[in-house]
């Protein structure tokens, strides 16, 4: 039997190790898209849920995936994509977690082949004492000339007590790419929030609509965004 990760491990450096015991080890899923095709996949998670997908996009092909983390307990997802010559990733991801839940999504993107292009697009909302983490790394292989990469992480804290950990990394080993990360992390735009009110919105639901809105770019794009939307209120109301 595998044994259990340890802190030690990067990827696992803030996990809930406690909550993963009882589901370890976890079964891969794999998912292959052929050169020229096209696919998607959207994940909802709203119980406690390990996941760990491993993902290959050959030449010309594209992959885009959708993930609302909003588990009631410990909720992970890993990735790991290969991405062939010419091939596009796209992830848009969403967790919203309070109380003491930790959910986290954990990413590595090859790019292995000359002028793929990847984005990571990942919002999260926290309340309580809950922690949400992205640990993300997109490697450029050498000879993968032309790669486009990006990583764009945002987390709002509702709480003084909720963290919020990123650590967006690149390692590039060829040259005449385009990649980049950003990262920021903070509490609901007061000024924003005081626009809203002054035009009659009732705090409550200013506060509601300024978190949908910041959720709702990691759903652009995705085909059953309707379900994710919905899905995403669901679990908001219970905690703000």
């Amino acid at each position: 039997m595998t044994a259990l990760p340890t802190r030690a491990d990067e990827a696992w450096r803030y996990a809930d190790l406690a909550a993963l015991a009882p589901v370890w080890p976890v079964a891969t899923e794999t998912i292959s898209i052929d050169a020229g095709e096209t696919a998607a996949r959207t994940l909802v998670i709203d119980g406690a849920a390990v996941h760990d997908i491993v993902v290959s996009v050959g030449d010309g092909a594209a992959f885009a995936m959708h993930v609302l983390n909003a588990a009631r307990g410990y909720g992970r997802v890993a990735l790991r994509v290969t991405l062939g010559r010419g091939s596009r990733f796209h992830l848009g991801a969403a967790q919203i977690a309070g109380g003491e839940q930790t959910v986290e999504i954990v990413t590595e993107v090859v790019h292995t082949a000359p002028d793929a292009t990847s984005r990571q697009i990942v919002r999260q909302v926290l309340g309580g004492r809950a922690t949400g983490n992205y640990l993300g790394r997109v490697m450029v292989d050498r000879g993968a000339v032309g790669t486009d990469g990006e990583q764009s992480i945002r987390a709002i804290l509702l709480d003084r007590g909720a963290t919020a950990n990123a650590r967006p990394e690149l390692e590039i080993f060829a040259d005449d790419v385009k990649c980049a990360h950003g990262c920021a992390i903070g509490e609901l735009d007061q000024d924003g929030l005081f626009y809203l009110a002054s035009r009659g919105l009732p705090p409550a639901a200013a506060k509601a609509m300024m978190v949908q809105a910041f959720l709702a770019e990691a759903f652009v794009g995705a085909a059953d965004g309707e379900r994710l939307t919905a899905a995403a209120l669901a679990a908001l109301e219970h905690l703000l």
